[in-house]
């Protein structure tokens, strides 16, 4: 089959493609307008491949997307690409309800007109496949309770608002247009690739430069962390066997304080590469909180195991080893990333 993957050069549409490539038979293509988090580097080992395709295409424009549906044929869309920064969001969030409700509505339009083209055989097959966030439900009170796909829809931020619009949208269309459609919504992801400023990548390279590590408020907040190889999985097999209309959440199993996070970080760098003198951990800063900052996420993913038979299979402590040893073994990517030489590709450089 033919997945058309939007934000295909982000962390984890990345991911996806090169599993796609890499482990399956499917063909790709790859669409995305490289904005500052899009990296075409990401996908060095796989570019080659003659399975492999790249549509540089703003989401939101309207006649650039219709081409990309009328000359690649997809039977598969996964959307990807958005927003997905909470401060950048709280900064400025028009540029969240741009990308993130105008792009999904423009996506969703141009396949219901594709949709109405194609055969019964290729209608069968065509999913549209949106993929969310746990941000939407906004944050649990209790230490016991778990978000599930009924969970009631509360964004606290810019970010989960404009994520929440664009995930109505989409149902919207399943029940009013019949788009053959399906939603997941995941927990934090982590892994190779991620852009610097989230937390764990940003922590890694901070104390690896031996600056400050920030940690808002207390530390305290509680989120559930999958890696992001692991939701790649998850994703393609939704895509591919998901039932029409329906909600999958996806989770790691893995719920941290992000002061546990960071710690945990500093001790496996104190063991593959000692500072001279103490622990990386006397590098973590606390700053101020922001503002309506989610104190926990938690994912109940029994669902998408009952139903479809998916489990993670990192656990956080062989993820989290992973994802330091990935970025102490790859700064020809990362460097790139801070210097910003990797925005070459922005200009209209292909790989």
């Amino acid at each position: 089959m033919k997945f058309l993957v939007t934000g295909g050069a982000g962390f984890i549409g990345s991911a996806v493609i090169r599993h796609l490539i890499n482990d399956t038979e499917h063909e790709v293509v790859n669409v995305d307008k490289l904005t500052y988090a899009g990296n075409l580097q990401s996908l060095k080992e796989v570019s080659d491949s003659p399975r492999y395709s790249f549509e540089k295409v703003d989401i939101c424009d309207a006649d650039a997307v219709k081409k990309v549906y009328e000359k690649h044929q997809p039977d598969i869309v996964m959307h990807l690409a958005a927003e997905s920064h909470v401060d950048r969001s709280i900064d400025g969030p028009g540029e969240f309800i741009h990308t993130n409700i105008i792009g999904t509505y423009t996506l969703l339009d141009a396949a219901r007109n594709y949709y109405k083209t194609l055969d019964e055989e290729k209608k069968k097959r065509f999913r549209f496949h949106h993929i969310s966030t746990d941000e939407v439900y906004g944050d649990l009170e209790g230490t016991d309770d778990l978000f599930t796909e009924t969970t009631c829809y509360a964004p606290s931020s810019p970010y989960s608002a404009s994520k929440a619009g664009s995930d109505h949208l989409v149902r919207a269309w399943n029940r009013t247009y019949g788009l053959p459609a399906v939603v997941t919504n995941c927990s934090n992801n982590y892994g190779p690739y991620h852009f610097p400023e989230k937390l764990i990548p940003l922590v890694i390279l901070n104390a690896l430069d031996g600056k400050p590590l920030p940690i808002y408020g207390d530390g305290k907040q509680i989120r559930d962390w999958l890696y992001v190889e692991d939701h790649a999985r998850a994703l393609v097999l939704v895509a591919t066997t998901g039932e029409n209309g329906e909600t999958y959440n996806i989770g790691g199993h893995n719920e941290k304080q992000n002061i546990e996070v960071v710690k945990t970080i500093c001790e496996i760098l104190d063991k593959k590469v000692p500072r001279k003198e103490g622990s990386y951990a006397d590098l973590i800063t606390f700053v101020k909180d922001r503002p309506g900052h989610d104190h926990r996420y938690a994912i109940d993913a029994s669902k998408i195991e009952r139903e479809l038979g998916w489990k993670p299979q990192e656990t956080f402590e062989t993820g989290l080893e992973k994802t330091v040893q990935w970025y102490l073994d790859n700064e020809w990517w990362w460097k790139a990333v801070l210097d910003g030489s990797y925005q070459r590709e922005r200009l209209g450089t292909n790989l």
